[in-house]
Formats: structure tokens, sequence, C-alpha cells
């Protein structure tokens, strides 16, 4: 049996993985500072005898003896991230800093949850793990952007250094259960805002696109990716492309009785353009490929927020 040290399990993506570790057999320790993260989402695995919970931030070294660590520690979304961009700055890069000294220490492999967000806006569609990427590294995003591309580095460093198993998942957009209504992603913000009666709000011209991946399929490529031994980074990502409008529409749709309507707001700086992931990597080294649809995805969100947070709304 395994010992798993899942860093930010406490979060939206981290307590997924947590209860898929879990279920598969595994020890795990859940690390969260509950910065973004939340014990409401770790509750139902308090009484498992498998699971432990510790109250931490990560850029404080932490001493544990585990077989591999799922280091996803980091707020994810603009809202949160550029509320403090030092401290964000700071758990990703001491952060990844001391999870890797801990897996130097004792021999675990370590995997780092990297986002797509090192590409910024991207000027080559869908986007390879082998493009460098376009970021600002002075703008608004870049305590997040950049704060992920010194993370990859000292993965990488690490790997090459001083013998540590690495490995490197690039994230893109990922939706579903869990997900923080505040937290300024757009599948939340449109779902929040049509449940609470307000009206939806595009940034932009709403022609900019995203992929969205749905949270279980995302955590089955973080575990085949973590047993796969291959060092990355490799994205892992839906590469079905939608506009924000088309996603707005589909909201709408699903949401009919509710009576929004969408308005326009100026699109933030540096907000990229087109987001799709490049996954052959994925699928030839993982045998990964994302399966749940889009509209199925987002009715089983629209689903959770209904239950969590509205009860007794109409839709409800």
């Amino acid at each position: 049996m395994k010992t798993v040290l899942v860093t930010g399990g406490a979060g939206f993506i981290g307590s997924h993985l947590v209860e898929t570790l879990l279920a598969g057999g595994s020890t795990v320790i859940c690390v969260d500072n509950l910065f973004t993260g939340s014990k409401k989402n770790i509750l139902p695995f308090w009484d498992n005898p498998s699971f432990e919970f510790i109250r931490h931030d990560v850029v404080v070294p932490i001493l544990l003896e585990v077989d591999q660590i799922y280091h996803l520690a980091c707020p994810a979304s603009p809202v949160h991230y550029q509320n403090n961009p030092i401290k964000t700055l700071k758990t990703s890069v001491l952060g990844t800093l001391n999870m890797l000294g801990l897996a130097k220490r004792v021999k675990a492999r370590v995997l780092l949850a990297s986002t797509s967000e090192v590409y910024g806006d991207p000027q080559i569609h869908p986007q390879p793990e082998w493009y460098h990427g376009n970021v600002n590294p002075v703008g608004p995003r870049a305590c997040y952007d950049e704060g992920k591309r010194a993370a990859e580095t000292l993965m990488v460093g690490y790997g090459e250094y001083n013998n540590v198993n690495v490995a490197i998942a690039r994230i893109f957009n990922t939706y579903g259960p869990r997900m923080l209504p505040n937290d300024g992603r757009v599948v939340s913000n449109f779902i929040c805002q049509v449940l609470q009666g307000e009206k939806l709000t595009v940034y932009g011209d709403g022609t900019q696109t995203r992929s969205f991946c749905y949270v279980s399929d995302l955590v089955d490529g973080l575990i085949k990716l973590m047993e796969s031994g291959e060092s990355g980074p490799i994205n892992l990502g839906n590469p079905h492309e939608v506009t924000v409008n088309d996603l707005a529409e589909m909201i709408l749709k699903m949401l009919p009785e509710t009576g929004s309507e969408i308005v326009f707001e100026p699109l933030p700086k540096d907000d990229p353009t087109r987001r799709k992931p490049d996954i052959t990597l994925a699928r030839e080294l993982l045998a990964w490929d994302p399966t749940v649809p889009l509209e199925t995805g987002l009715q089983r969100t629209i689903d959770y927020f209904c239950g969590d947070l509205y009860c007794g709304h109409k839709h409800c």
C-alpha cells in the first residue's frame, strides 16, 4: 500500500484526486492551508483510517514519509492568485522547492500540477508541449504564470542534478463539482450568475475560446502520469474547443427558466484569446483521452451548485 501526499488536497481538483486515490487503496496525507481549499471538500474522508489531514502552508518545509507526492497547492484562478501576488509566487517557487527537497530525502516520485498558463496568450494553436509560450512577466497574471514556469524549471533541475523522480502535468481548464462559486472561472461564474438571477457576464466579445476538461478525466490523467514514469511536461486537457459565447448559450439552455441574459464587459489584460491543448503526448505515452462530454459535465456541475449552494431555487 502506497502512502501518497497531496498538497492542496482540500481544493477543487485535489479533493477529487484524494477521493480517487483512497478508492484505489492508497494511504493519503492531505496537506492544505485552506486559503482556497475547504474542509467541506474532504469531510467525506474524515473517518477513513487511510486518510490524514494536516493544515500546513507548503512555503514552510514539512517532514513526512511518503512514496508519491502530487503537488497541487497554489491558488489557480485569477481572483485568488491576484489577491496576493507575492504569496502566489512564493507558493509556486518555495512550495515546489520544499516538495522537491522532501522527494529527494525520501526518494519519492513527485508530480507538479503546472498549467496551460505557461503558454500565456499563445501564438501557436493548439498548444504543444514544445511551445515556449507568450507570457507577460510584468502583467497582472504573471505571479501565477511565471511562478509555474519557475516551478517547472525547479522540477527539471532536481530531476537532472539530484536524480529526483519528477513529472510535470500542464493542466488546461478543468471544471466540475466542488469548484468555488466566487473563484472567477468562467464555468462557475456563468452557472452561479444564472442561478442567482443575475446577468451572465461575458468578458470581451465572447469569441475567445477555451477547452474544458471534466475533473474526473483530469484526475485520471494525473494518476496515469504518476504511474507511467514519464517526466513530461505533458498536457492534460480536453481538446474540444468552444467559444465563451457558445458556453454561455449552453448554460442558458440548460437553465431556461431563469430568464438571465448575456451582458458584455471589457476583456481583462493578458487574458488568452485561444486555448486548446495538443494531447498527442498524453494519448501516446499515457493512453489517456478525456471521455466526459461537455454537456454531461456541465449538468453535473449545475446539479452540484443547485444542491450545495442554491437549494430551493426553482431550477433545483
